[in-house]
């Protein structure tokens, strides 16, 4: 009695839980303890529940068919997301693969872009290269590339109106 997307083989079948066997789960595979807590466990928090006079008898029939129905709906899903993957072409498997790969490699930084500790504004503590600075409104100091340097004393902003 298997079906063409089982992913659980005939003769492990016999093995699988009651649970799992009633519910007729393909996907998710629930192992003993889990189906115990399943079914068990949603009856034995039914009944105290009752007991404590939060919820009307009925709950201990419906409280473990609702959680069966949220295992199958699961099951159900879980079916959805196998058939969908194996729709995707193995080219655009292999592309998706790629991009989430990690990239392990360095960055080439050219000497004269080292950044200097407390952002030094001076000309004599700018990097090689920065001798020509200008101040740009606001007080802010830049090299002849246009690289902006902090100044330790004061706030910079993009704008100099800006405070």
């Amino acid at each position: 009695m298997t079906r063409a997307w089982s992913t659980v083989a005939t003769d492990e079948e016999r093995y699988r839980p009651l649970y799992a066997r009633v519910l007729g789960l393909r996907f998710v595979n629930p192992g003993g303890v889990l189906c115990f807590l399943f079914f068990e466990g949603a009856v034995a928090l039914a009944v105290l529940l009752a007991l404590a006079e939060l919820v009307s008898w009925w709950a201990v029939l419906v409280l473990p068919i609702a959680v069966a129905a949220m295992v199958k709906l699961n099951d159900v899903v879980a079916e959805m997301v196998v058939r969908t993957a194996a729709q995707v072409p193995e080219q655009e498997r292999d592309r998706f693969r790629r991009q989430m790969e990690p990239v392990v490699g360095r960055a080439r930084v050219p000497t004269s872009a080292r950044a200097l500790p407390g952002g030094a504004t001076s000309i004599g503590s700018l990097p090689r290269g920065a001798a020509s600075s200008r101040v740009l409104p606001g007080g802010v100091t830049a090299d002849s590339r246009g690289v902006r340097y902090h100044h330790p004393q004061r706030a910079t902003f993009d704008r100099p109106n800006e405070r």
